[in-house]
């Protein structure tokens, strides 16, 4: 008989990917395809609602800032009232005391609950795969905002911000924009990610805050 603990009973027992995640998948690529093969002409279509925020180019970064905000704004609403917070919350809560559990169990040397434990563990596998899963889900609905953005940011580099104003002055030296960072990514994605990402893990927690709190309301009111 298989140790249920085991690597290869584990993988038995990990669901597969469903068909509609693969769908989700090839068309978020099929999307990025198609925006970069037009990433001008939609920069430039897209320059006639954000030039309020594009400050004549005088302004590079602080028009990054806020194209980063409203990029990830948008995609973490979508993400939040298309998922559901309440399972997911379940579901962390769950694996973080599993993990606890199970480090504990190696620490004492518990072999009895170790082995219990490995057994639950293609279960939890399962569950964190399913997680997985539905964020994916959301991946081709988060792509039509994400990759617009980007095309007018680069429309935005390209022709609306002065040679002069793309110099910008970092604590190690003068940067240049639309340099390539490790030879290959411009610095304008490095600042926008890195201005993307803080304001996106505060965003995400505070929408997921929000609706677990409305969603546990309404469970009250049923019950």
């Amino acid at each position: 008989m298989a140790n249920p603990g085991s690597p290869g009973q584990m993988q038995q027992n990990m669901p597969a990917m469903p068909k509609g995640t693969m769908v989700g998948m090839m068309f978020a690529m099929m999307v990025m395809m198609i925006v970069m093969m037009f990433r001008m002409e939609i920069g430039q279509a897209l320059n006639y609602v954000f030039r309020a925020i594009d400050f004549d180019g005088q302004s590079p970064v602080f028009s990054l800032v806020i194209a980063g905000t409203i990029m990830i704004t948008l995609s973490t609403v979508i993400r939040g009232f298309i998922s559901d917070p309440l399972e997911q919350a379940r579901i962390q809560q769950e694996q973080s005391a599993f993990n606890a559990e199970m480090r504990q169990a190696r620490l004492e040397n518990n072999l009895f609950k170790l082995k219990k434990l490995q057994e639950q563990q293609p279960e939890m596998m399962a569950k964190s795969m399913k997680m997985s899963t539905d964020q994916m889900k959301i991946m081709p609905v988060t792509m039509i905002v994400i990759m617009p953005m980007y095309t007018w940011i680069y429309y935005f580099i390209s022709n609306t911000v002065p040679t002069e104003l793309l110099l910008i002055d970092m604590p190690w030296g003068v940067l240049n924009l639309v340099d390539k960072a490790m030879g290959f990514m411009p610095y304008w994605i490095v600042i926008y990610t890195m201005i993307s990402l803080p304001i996106g893990q505060l965003e995400n927690r505070f929408v997921r805050y929000y609706l677990l709190k409305k969603r546990l309301k309404e469970l009250d009111a049923i019950h």
